[in-house]
C-alpha cells in the first residue's frame, strides 16, 4: 500500500508543475498514464515521429487528395488531420474513413473560432470574438464556447484552435480584427478563459493563439513575416497577459505564430514558431506552460520562405513545438527529423516528451475508446434551436450604444415622430427595416444623389442610417465608402431632424467618420446577421436594454470600454419561445390546430400572436383572406376586431375619464345622457352596465328599420354619394342620413329593462361612446388614436382603415346579402357601428394581431408601455375585478373573465386574474398576469357568411389557448 502511494505521488509529480496541474491530465490519472506508456512502447520510431504531424484536408477535396491523405496515415503514421473547407456530413464520413486506416486514432482539429461555419457549409456561425468582447457577462461567452465545443465533438473534432486571445490594438490588422475579443487585456483574458472553459467542458481541447501576440501588426503572416517590435516590458504587460491568465486556468494547447519579435529572439528576422527562446524559454519555462504546443500552419509565407522543406519542420520541433501543423511535405520533414534523431540532435527524451503529450491529449478526448461518428441527424444536431437562442442572447448583450445625445434612444413619444431610414453598405438590410416597422412607421428613403435624398428627408424629423456590411466572414470589407461618408456628413448637418447611426459592421468603421458632433446617436450592432439586425431595432425602440461595452477604440470620441446603458421602455420584443419558458415543439401544435380549422371551413384565414414575459414568441398568419384568394395571410393583414373594440377603444377612454374624474362607476345613465332621465335606463350604473349586469338588451337591429319593402337600403335614409346631410359612409356607395344617429339613441332610450341576470349587451357601449364624445367634443376614433394607438405604436390599428390602408391589406368579413349587398371589406361588419360612420363604441376597430398584443401588454404592465404610463395600476386593477361573481356574473368592468367554476370564455388553465374579450367576426384576445402571457387570435369566420358558426361550436380559440398553456415549461 505504501509502495502504491509513492508511485501515485511520483506520477502526480510528473503530471504537475509547481502546484499547477498539467492541463492534459485526466481524473483517472493512473489509467491514462498506463494507456500512454503502453501505446508509446508499442510504437516504432517511425510511428512515433509520425505522431508529430497534423496535415490539412478538406472534405470537398478530390479522390486523389483523399487517397494521398490515406497514404500519409498508413505509411507515415501521422498523428492527426486538421479539416478545412467542406461540409459536415462529408467531413464525418472522411473522418470515419481516415480513422479506420490509422493504427493509433487520429487527433482531429479545426479552426472553428466562431463555430464550425468558420470552415464548413451547413453549420452554425456564432458571433465573432469582437462581438463577444462587447458582452459584460462572461457566463454568456462560456455558453458560446461550450456550444461550439459540443458541435465540434459531435463532428468528431477533438481540438478547436480557439480562442484567439490576440489583443487587437491595431485597427489596420488585416488578419485578426474581429477574431479578437478586443484591445483591453483584462477583457481579452477573461473572455478567453470563459470561452476556453466552455469548450473544455464539452470535451474539446482549447488552443490559445497566436503566441506571443498577433494583435498589434498590419501584416498578415499568411503572406509575410510581421515584426512585433516592442520592449519585453510591453509584451509582458499586453501581449503575454492573456496567456498567463489562461495557462493558470488550464489551457490545453498554444499555437505559436510566425512573427519576428526582436525583444524575445536575438536572431534578426527569425520566426517565433522556430524560436527556442520564445517557445522553450518564454512559453514553457517562464510562463510554465506544459500543454501541447502547435506551430501555426507551416505552409504560411511567414515561415515557409525561411528554409527548405523539411528544415522548417525540424527547426520548429527543436524549438519546442509538439505538433507540426500543415507541413509542406511530410515525407521530407519526417526524413529530416529521423536524421536528427539518429545524429542525437533529437534525443529520445525530447521525442518521448512530445509524443507522450500528444497521447495524453488523445486519451483526454476519448481516443483510447474511439467510436465512429454517427451521421444520423448530424445536420439537425449542428443547427438547432438552442443555437439560435444562445446567439440571440449573445447579441442582445453585445449591442452597444456609444452616443445618445438628447436621450434620443430608446425612442419615445412615437406620436411626434416621422421616421425615415437610409441604407448604407452593400449587404442586406430588409430585416432591420422590417423590425423597425413593428414599432412605428419607418419609411426607407432612397436618392440618386445627396440633393434628392436631402429633399426627400426634409419631410421627416428622425432619420436612422444603417451601415450594413457583409456578415459572411470577419475579413470582409467593413468601411463606409467615400460617398457614404460625404452623405453622412450632409444628412447630419440637416438640423430639421435628429440622426441615429446604426453600424452593422466592425466598430473600426467609425474611425473614418470625421466628426460625430452632428450625429445625435450611435449604436453598434457589430454584425449584419438577421438576429443582430432585429435586436438592434428592438434596442432602438426600447424593447430591449442596451448593455454592451465597446471592446476597442473605434474613434477618438469612442475609446475602448465606452458604454451608454439604456433601460428597456417595456415595449414588446420578439424572440424564441425557449427564451421565455415555452417549448417550441409543444407550441407547434398550434400550427396544426389552425390548419385543421381552415380545412374544416371554420374560417378562410387567421393570425395568431403569443407573447410571454414581454416578448412575442409566436406571430403567424395562416390561410387566405378568402377561400378563393391566391394571396396568403401575413402578420400585416388587418382584421375587423368586432367586439374587441370594447376593450381596446372605448374601455381605455372610460378608464382615462375615471382617472380624470370625468366619470364614476356609480354614475347612472341619466347622469351621462340627461335625455334618459325619464327612461327605464335612467338608474343603470356604469359599473353594472359594463359588467353586463345592467338589465340591458343584448343588441338592437337598428338597420332593419332603414330597409325598404324589398329589404334594400331605403332611399329615405341612404344616398349612393355623399351629399348634404348624408356624410356617414356605411359601405361603398352607401351613405346614411347624419341625423339617424339621433334615432339610434332615441331608440335605446325607449328600451325596457330585462330580467335581473347576466346578459351580454352592446348597448352600454353606445352610451359610453356618446358620453365620451360629448365630454371631449371629439369623435371616439380620434380620441383613441391620439391617446393610445399613436403613442403605443399601434400603426395598423384604427377605425375606417380604408382611410389609411389599401383595400388588399384588409381581410373581408362577409358577402353581405341582407343589408349592404356587397363584399364587406374595409368597412365594419357590425351594422350598428356601420350606421355611425364606422365608429361604434362596441365595434368598428380594425387591427392586426401584433398591435392587439401591444395594447394587451400595456394592460399586463399595469398601464405602462413604451416609457409611458397610459393608465394607473390601480385603474387596471379596479376594472379587472369581478364585482358580481356571487351573482353568477363573471365579467369585470368591460373585460371578460374566466368562469369561477370552469368553462366560459377561456380554457381551464388560465388564472382568475386573467382577462380578455372575443369578437363576432371570429376574434379573441386574452391576457394572464400570473403567467405573463398574451394570446391573440384573429380570423374572419364570418366570411363568406356570418351564419357559419363552426368556429364558435368547435371551441378552437380556447383549445388553442390551452395548447399554449400546455407548452409552458417554466
Amino acid at each position: 500500500m505504501r509502495i502504491n502511494y509513492l508511485v501515485l505521488l511520483f506520477i502526480i509529480s510528473i503530471y504537475t508543475v509547481q502546484g499547477q496541474i498539467n492541463p492534459l491530465v485526466t481524473k483517472d490519472t493512473l489509467v491514462q498514464r498506463n494507456w500512454v506508456e503502453t501505446t508509446y512502447s508499442q510504437m516504432s520510431l517511425d510511428e512515433r515521429l509520425g505522431q508529430l504531424f497534423m496535415v490539412m484536408v478538406t472534405s470537398d477535396q478530390d479522390k486523389a487528395s483523399t487517397e494521398k491523405t490515406k497514404s500519409l496515415i498508413k505509411d507515415h503514421h501521422i498523428g492527426g488531420v486538421i479539416f478545412s473547407t467542406g461540409g459536415p456530413v462529408r467531413q464525418a464520413k472522411l473522418t470515419n474513413d481516415f480513422q479506420r486506416n490509422s493504427k493509433v486514432p487520429l487527433m482531429i482539429g479545426m479552426d472553428a473560432e466562431w463555430g464550425l461555419a468558420m470552415r464548413l457549409d451547413s453549420t452554425y456561425a456564432f458571433p465573432w470574438n469582437m462581438t463577444l468582447g462587447a458582452i459584460k457577462d462572461n457566463a454568456i461567452v462560456e455558453k458560446v464556447g461550450n456550444r461550439i465545443g459540443k458541435h465540434a465533438k459531435r463532428l468528431g473534432v477533438h481540438i478547436n484552435f480557439a480562442p484567439d486571445i490576440d489583443i487587437n490594438i491595431n485597427p489596420q490588422n488585416p488578419i485578426i480584427g474581429n477574431r479578437s475579443f478586443g484591445e483591453d487585456r483584462e477583457n481579452v483574458a477573461q473572455k478567453g478563459i470563459a470561452y476556453m472553459k466552455g469548450m473544455e467542458n464539452a470535451g474539446v481541447l482549447s488552443s490559445g493563439k497566436h503566441f506571443p501576440g498577433h494583435g498589434d501588426t498590419a501584416v498578415d503572416s499568411h503572406k509575410a513575416l510581421p515584426v512585433i517590435d516592442f520592449t519585453r516590458e510591453r509584451l509582458d504587460s499586453i501581449e503575454l497577459y492573456p496567456y498567463r491568465k489562461l495557462i493558470k486556468e488550464g489551457l490545453s494547447s498554444v499555437m505559436v505564430a510566425h512573427l519576428s519579435v526582436p525583444s524575445l529572439e536575438i536572431k534578426e528576422g527569425y520566426p517565433s514558431s522556430l524560436s527556442e527562446q520564445i517557445i522553450g524559454d518564454v512559453l514553457q519555462e517562464q510562463l510554465n506552460f506544459k500543454g501541447l504546443v502547435f506551430t501555426d500552419a507551416l505552409n504560411m509565407k511567414g515561415v515557409s520562405n525561411f528554409a527548405k522543406e523539411g528544415e522548417v519542420e525540424l527547426s520548429a520541433f527543436l524549438a519546442g513545438n509538439d505538433i507540426l501543423l500543415m507541413p509542406l511535405d511530410v515525407a521530407k520533414a519526417k526524413s529530416k527529423l529521423l536524421e536528427a534523431y539518429n545524429k542525437g540532435r533529437i534525443t529520445e527524451n525530447r521525442l518521448a516528451t512530445s509524443v507522450k503529450k500528444i497521447l495524453m491529449a488523445k486519451y483526454k478526448v476519448g481516443l483510447n475508446d474511439y467510436k465512429p461518428i454517427d451521421t444520423n441527424n448530424l445536420y439537425e444536431d449542428l443547427n438547432s434551436l438552442d443555437d439560435d437562442v444562445l446567439y440571440e442572447e449573445a447579441i442582445e448583450n453585445a449591442i452597444t450604444v456609444v452616443k445618445n445625445d438628447f436621450s434620443l434612444m430608446a425612442i419615445k413619444k412615437l406620436e411626434n415622430k416621422k421616421i425615415a431610414y437610409v441604407k448604407f453598405g452593400d449587404a442586406d438590410s430588409d430585416l432591420f427595416l422590417k423590425e423597425l416597422n413593428k414599432y412605428a412607421t419607418v419609411t426607407q428613403i432612397n436618392g440618386k444623389d445627396i440633393t434628392t435624398l436631402k429633399q426627400k428627408l426634409s419631410d421627416y424629423n428622425l432619420v436612422i442610417i444603417g451601415l450594413h456590411k457583409s456578415n459572411e466572414s470577419p475579413w470582409k470589407a467593413y468601411k463606409f465608402t467615400k460617398n457614404e461618408l460625404s452623405w453622412l456628413g450632409e444628412i447630419a448637418r440637416e438640423r430639421t431632424s435628429n440622426l441615429i447611426l446604426a453600424v452593422f459592421a466592425k466598430p473600426y468603421a467609425l474611425l473614418d467618420v470625421t466628426s460625430f458632433e452632428s450625429i445625435d446617436a450611435v449604436i453598434v450592432g457589430y454584425q449584419n446577421s438577421e438576429i443582430a439586425q432585429e435586436k438592434t431595432a428592438q434596442v432602438i425602440f426600447g424593447a430591449l436594454p442596451a448593455k454592451g461595452v465597446l471592446p476597442v477604440t473605434s474613434h477618438p470620441d469612442f475609446p475602448v470600454n465606452t458604454t451608454i446603458p439604456l433601460e428597456s421602455l417595456m415595449r414588446l420584443g420578439y424572440s424564441f419561445p425557449e427564451r421565455v419558458g415555452i417549448s417550441s415543439s409543444k407550441l407547434a401544435r398550434v400550427d396544426q390546430m389552425v390548419k385543421n380549422g381552415i380545412d374544416s371551413l371554420m374560417f378562410p384565414g387567421a393570425q395568431i400572436v403569443v407573447a410571454r414575459k414581454g416578448k412575442v414568441i409566436y406571430n403567424k398568419g395562416f390561410g387566405k383572406p378568402t377561400y378563393d384568394s391566391d394571396e396568403k395571410i401575413t402578420p400585416d393583414h388587418i382584421y375587423d376586431l368586432a367586439s374587441i373594440t370594447k376593450i381596446l377603444a372605448t374601455l381605455p377612454m372610460v378608464m382615462k375619464m375615471e382617472e380624470e374624474g370625468k366619470i364614476a362607476l356609480d354614475n347612472t345613465f341619466e347622469e351621462l345622457i340627461p335625455a334618459y332621465s325619464n327612461s327605464d335606463l335612467k338608474n343603470v350604473t356604469v359599473l353594472k352596465a359594463l359588467s353586463h349586469y345592467g338589465r340591458l338588451p343584448a343588441w338592437i337591429a337598428f338597420y332593419i328599420d332603414t330597409l325598404d319593402d324589398k329589404r334594400k337600403p331605403s332611399s329615405e335614409f341612404y344616398r349612393q354619394q355623399p351629399t348634404s346631410g348624408y356624410s356617414f359612409k356605411v359601405a361603398d356607395q352607401l351613405y346614411i342620413k347624419d341625423v339617424y344617429k339621433d334615432s339610434i339613441y332615441n331608440r335605446i332610450g325607449r328600451q325596457h329593462l330585462k330580467s335581473n341576470r347576466y346578459r351580454y349587451s352592446d348597448i352600454a357601449y353606445y352610451v359610453m361612446k356618446k358620453y365620451i364624445e360629448d365630454t371631449y367634443k371629439e369623435r371616439l376614433d380620434g380620441l383613441a388614436e391620439e391617446f393610445l394607438y399613436k403613442p403605443i405604436g399601434a400603426t395598423r390599428t384604427g377605425f375606417n382603415p380604408l382611410d389609411r390602408f389599401l383595400k388588399g391589406d384588409i381581410v373581408p368579413s362577409e358577402e353581405d346579402n341582407y343589408y349592404r349587398y356587397q363584399t364587406v371589406q374595409g368597412y365594419v361588419h357590425d351594422m350598428g357601428a356601420a350606421m355611425q360612420g364606422g365608429v361604434g363604441g362596441h365595434a368598428g376597430l380594425f387591427s392586426n394581431a401584433n398591435d392587439v398584443a401591444k395594447i394587451m401588454q400595456m394592460y399586463l404592465q399595469n398601464g405602462f408601455y413604451g416609457g409611458q404610463q397610459f393608465l394607473e395600476a390601480r385603474t387596471i386593477k379596479k376594472f379587472n375585478t369581478c364585482y358580481f361573481c356571487d351573482r353568477n356574473v363573471r365579467r369585470g368592468i368591460g373585460f371578460d373573465k374566466p368562469e369561477p367554476h370552469g368553462g366560459g370564455p377561456a380554457c381551464s388553465l388560465v388564472s382568475r386574474k386573467s382577462f380578455g374579450h372575443s369578437g363576432f367576426t371570429g376574434t379573441y384576445t386574452w391576457a394572464d398576469p400570473e403567467k405573463d402571457l398574451v394570446y391573440v387570435f384573429l380570423s374572419n369566420r364570418t366570411y363568406p357568411s356570418a351564419s357559419n358558426t363552426l368556429l364558435v361550436k368547435s371551441g378552437l380559440r380556447t383549445r388553442i389557448q390551452k395548447a399554449i398553456y400546455e407548452a409552458i415549461i417554466n
